[in-house]
């Protein structure tokens, strides 16, 4: 006997609304959307609506905004939603008391192969550690992060040359995709899960900082190579660049590989009319595209165009 579901769906920014979208077109009941509150931002404050709100506005869901998950005048709000089943993804960690309302439980969309890459980046830290694999997995949420037991998952390639915007879109349709089988499977029901293992190393996707987004030009040329790639589009790779008397904080986004013998300083700068080229342990990073202070993002002919390198500018 296939179930009547009552969805509420809970995400904030693009990712989550490529999958709500995807629920809505195939005519699933969702009885409301959760998502963060509006946040001032820009050089005028203005209010910003998530993406989630934005799109659930254009299709007339019902929006609920809360600041705290525990409070109870939302816990009540909630409840009286009478969803059946809670869809998470792209949010944040959910209150026990939210989590197990439902009667069929609350699933999480996770963009990684879990339990690999539990944790805020997955997609970037995938590219950056150099998996030539990734995927998505549903499962259900506990109250640990992304440890829950799980429902489904679905494998795919990362390619030699992707960036984490690339993948990211393509883990969004992909994810689409596994969120209405694992809808299909709970409506059908009953479903099986299975555990995730505990008993083996696994890679973490650490949240995000200045620190572990700035280059080690003492690092292997290829794990430099996937870290900027890695971190393109955002929050992008950085390095500091000294040249004659300024030191400044630079993006990096995209660059190549020249495996190429030489004996010149690591960090070390060689500019042409076209190219930037950084002295590297087992050859060169040749910058494509970058980023100086207050300026756009160029490639490298463009920023040579107004730019000149001392000849011992160097990256740290």
């Amino acid at each position: 006997m296939t179930k009547d579901l009552r969805i509420v769906f809970m995400g904030t920014p693009d990712f989550a609304v490529t999958i709500l979208k995807t629920l809505v077109e195939n005519d699933y009941n969702i009885v409301g959307v959760i998502t963060a509150p509006d946040k001032p931002a820009g050089r005028g404050r203005k209010l910003h609506e998530s993406a989630v709100k934005v799109y659930a506005k254009s299709v007339g869901l019902n929006i609920l905004q809360p600041t705290n998950l525990k409070n109870d005048d939302f816990v009540t709000e909630l409840e009286n939603l009478k969803a059946n089943l809670q869809i998470v993804v792209a949010f944040r960690m959910l209150p026990k008391v939210v989590w197990q309302m439902p009667e069929y439980g609350t699933f999480n969309l996770h963009a990684s192969l879990l339990p690999n890459y539990r944790g805020a980046a997955p997609i970037n830290w995938a590219i950056i550690n150099g998996e030539t694999k990734t995927g998505v997995s549903t499962f259900f949420i506990d109250e640990h992060i992304d440890t829950g037991e799980m429902i489904l998952q679905q494998e795919v390639d990362i390619l030699p040359n992707e960036t984490a915007g690339e993948l990211h879109d393509k883990l969004m349709y992909l994810g689409s995709e596994l969120v209405l089988k694992t809808v299909e499977l709970i409506k059908k029901g009953p479903i099986k899960t299975i555990p995730q293992p505990t008993n083996i190393e696994i890679k973490t996707a650490y949240k995000l900082n200045k620190d572990n987004c700035k280059i080690d030009w003492l690092d292997s040329i290829e794990n430099i190579y996937n870290k900027v790639r890695g971190l393109n589009p955002y929050p992008a790779a950085w390095s500091i660049l000294i040249n004659g008397n300024e030191q400044l904080n630079v993006k990096i986004y995209k660059v190549d590989m020249l495996k190429e013998k030489h004996n010149l300083c690591i960090g070390t700068i060689i500019s042409t009319k076209k190219t930037i080229m950084v002295a590297v342990k087992q050859g060169y990073i040749n910058l494509k595209e970058i980023k100086l202070p207050g300026k756009r993002k160029m490639d490298a002919v463009s920023l040579l165009n107004g730019f000149t390198f001392h000849d011992d500018a160097k990256l740290l």
